[in-house]
């Protein structure tokens, strides 16, 4: 995957540094992979990655282009801390199938197959779009953006978030989206009649009930009002049906 940036994480207090910030269990990445993000103390979107644990470091799996800036926060946040933040040449290659020796299964979904750490080179991956519309998974610069609650792009079902683990950053919020409110707005998969232009709105009758996101064939993510997501909607002539496969 030619579009992602690992960064290493070392130093004595690298787990506990991470455990505070982002909001999935950093332990759980001991010898294996977790999925999580980073968010701003409301409780919005700053960054999603992958942590991979190792014996002397952590493997942050980050989008290209998001990873200077996850950087400068970080180094933001480090203080006193024992803990060393440096951008490494390693790649990473997506697939699905078997799964080859070393990899790590995607833990967001099962459909979204494996992922593979590596000093070779990277491999582009043809079908992510595709595995990400099938499993409901957004991604950033589509789906997640600065305005996004990570609750509602589905991260609680994308196994993102870790309820149990304390504090970290933004978590007041995401815990009262969780125990005290029910989700009005959010990220679904929709059938279109024909493909239309992601950024599309979607409307039922006069009213804008949500917009198209990656499209891919006949199926797209979209973010919706789920209260006017019922009956008929439509997006530039294009009928959009939800898909509750």
């Amino acid at each position: 995957m030619t579009d992602r940036t690992i960064i290493a994480i070392e130093g004595t207090d690298r787990e506990h540094f991470l455990q505070g910030l982002v909001t999935n269990d950093v332990r759980k990445a001991r010898g294996g992979i977790v999925y999580a993000a980073l968010l701003t103390p409301q409780g919005k979107y700053i960054s999603d990655f992958f942590l991979i644990g190792e014996p002397d470091r952590i493997l942050l799996d980050v989008q290209t282009d998001q990873a200077a800036s996850l950087v400068q926060r970080l180094t933001m946040y480090k203080l006193r801390a024992d803990v060393k933040i440096t951008p490494t040449p390693l790649s990473v290659t997506s697939g699905t199938g078997p799964m080859p020796e070393g990899a790590h299964a995607d833990p967001r979904a099962e459909g979204m197959g494996w992922r593979l750490y590596g000093d070779g080179p990277a491999e582009a991956s043809t079908d992510t779009d595709a595995r990400r519309v099938a499993n409901l998974v957004p991604a950033a610069g589509a789906e997640l953006t600065p305005d996004s609650f990570i609750l509602e792009m589905g991260f609680e079902r994308l196994n993102g978030v870790d309820f149990r683990k304390g504090c970290y950053v933004g978590q007041e919020v995401t815990a009262r989206m969780k125990h005290k409110t029910e989700l009005r707005k959010g990220l679904a998969r929709v059938v279109l009649s024909a493909p239309v232009p992601s950024g599309t709105p979607i409307m039922t009758g006069e009213k804008e009930a949500g917009t198209i996101h990656t499209v891919s064939g006949t199926r797209a993510l979209a973010y919706l009002r789920f209260d006017r997501a019922e009956g008929e909607m439509s997006a530039a002539g294009a009928t959009v049906t939800l898909d509750r496969g």
